[in-house]
């Protein structure tokens, strides 16, 4: 097996040439405009040595497939060292609860209310560049994954988004210098919405963040168990904690919502006393609620994993552990996953997660045959996380093999794995008075 040949770099030129950098301008007015180029890439002899050779590899990849590239003017640094701090080689974020968020701190008096979330019709030009490192997530102040991105970058400011969609778009749009997303819980599995997401954009994985999971039950102030008919929270999070409140003697309505910082906001706002939310501990003070319950998980070992997306992608290295997200397909079904798969088996390379998702270009294979007759195969794009950095010769000729299986193939980004340790959540509590 030979690694995947190079190619001229004059070839690739043209996806990054200088653009202008982006400025103010009338919202009504702005718009984005996107290079694609269709060309061929490959690894210079096992050793990628600048960012514009891993660029070329990670970006372009198979030659069937489209790349778009855009400016990088991240005023904040190197990408690799804010994704070092969250590995294991920097000290660690301890409490998980405290993201700073514009002008929240303070005394309850003075404290001002949370940032609105951004919606479809909010985005627009970025601001001038500042000192902050400016991170976008999908729910308001409180949400699990605010915490999240207070973890992956310590001082940011977290940008809250209304929904996945403009989460992407503001870091495409040069609002937010990163995005911060769930691809997976423990208990809920993938939330294929975002990995639908990560193909539609082009977009790079920089960094993952690993973030256990504690929930509560909170009520406005004063109200007991005995006056409550119904619980509301996100689909996932009434699921995970179903057997405890039980437990906690609760026979009301479960209500989902948008998510669990949503639900107890919306309490507040509308002065529910017949209502709970499942939500963080965050979230009750933020919207001056009290935790009825702490700790109501039904699994301790609650986590979620979320993602660090960038405009750019990070260069590889081998001095510490890293993960490779890839995805791909094939004209001819799913009878080629066995030698994808074998060619990472062969060099010895672990499978952390793979993941099918239906082909939207290309839903349905009709296979004729004149003897059985008409067969209808549904169609499928592959997700595939491994334990290897794209700057090791093995990851490198493991790509060059599934390459000659696949009719796509897309690197999604090679990034450090979230070395941090982590204790499970403490164990549900009785009811509080």
């Amino acid at each position: 097996m030979q690694a995947l040949s190079s190619h001229p770099s004059h070839s690739l030129n043209y996806l990054f040439q200088t653009r202008p950098s982006p400025h103010r301008a009338d919202p009504t007015r702005f718009s984005v405009k996107c290079a694609y180029g269709f060309e061929s890439a490959g690894f210079h002899s096992g050793f990628i040595s600048s960012k514009a050779d891993w660029q070329s590899s990670c970006a372009i990849l198979a030659s069937k497939v489209v790349s778009q590239q855009q400016p990088s003017a991240d005023s904040n640094g190197g990408t690799a060292d804010h994704v070092a701090a969250i590995n294991g080689h920097k000290a660690a974020v301890t409490d998980l609860n405290l993201v700073h968020i514009g002008n929240l701190e303070g005394s309850d008096s003075n404290k001002a209310p949370p940032p609105k979330p951004l919606t479809i019709s909010d985005l627009s030009p970025a601001p001038m560049h500042g000192s902050q490192l400016r991170v976008a997530y999908q729910g308001v102040p409180g949400a699990y994954s605010e915490a999240a991105a207070g973890k992956a970058y310590p001082n940011c400011e977290a940008i809250p988004c209304d929904q996945f969609e403009v989460a992407f778009q503001a870091v495409q749009l040069w609002i937010a210098d990163r995005a911060v997303l769930p691809v997976e819980n423990s208990l809920g599995g993938s939330i294929h919405r975002n990995y639908d997401l990560l193909l539609r954009h082009q977009l790079h994985i920089v960094g993952e963040v690993q973030l256990p999971v504690h929930h509560c039950l909170l009520a406005l102030p004063g109200v007991r168990k005995e006056y409550l008919t119904r619980v509301i929270s996100h689909p996932q999070a009434l699921a995970q904690c179903e057997h405890s409140l039980t437990k906690l003697g609760l026979n009301v309505a479960r209500e989902a919502v948008d998510d669990t910082a949503g639900a107890a906001e919306f309490i507040a706002t509308n002065n529910l006393r017949d209502t709970a939310a499942i939500a963080s501990a965050r979230a009750a003070e933020l919207y001056g609620l009290q935790v009825l319950a702490d700790g109501i998980q039904d699994d301790p070992s609650n986590v979620t994993r979320f993602v660090m997306l960038a405009r750019e992608p990070i260069i590889p290295r081998t001095d510490r552990p890293f993960k490779t997200s890839i995805v791909f397909a094939h004209d001819k079904g799913t009878s080629v996953l066995f030698k994808v798969l074998s060619a990472f088996a062969f060099r010895n390379i672990s499978l952390t997660k793979i993941e099918s998702r239906p082909h939207r270009s290309r839903p349905i294979r009709v296979v004729d045959d004149a003897n059985v007759g008409t067969a209808k195969h549904f169609e499928y794009m592959f997700y595939v996380d491994f334990e290897a950095s794209m700057a090791e010769v093995r990851a490198q000729n493991a790509l060059a093999e599934v390459q000659e299986f696949t009719s796509f193939l897309r690197v999604l980004g090679s990034y450090p794995m979230d070395m941090t340790p982590w204790s499970p959540s403490s164990s549900p509590c009785p009811m509080g008075d």
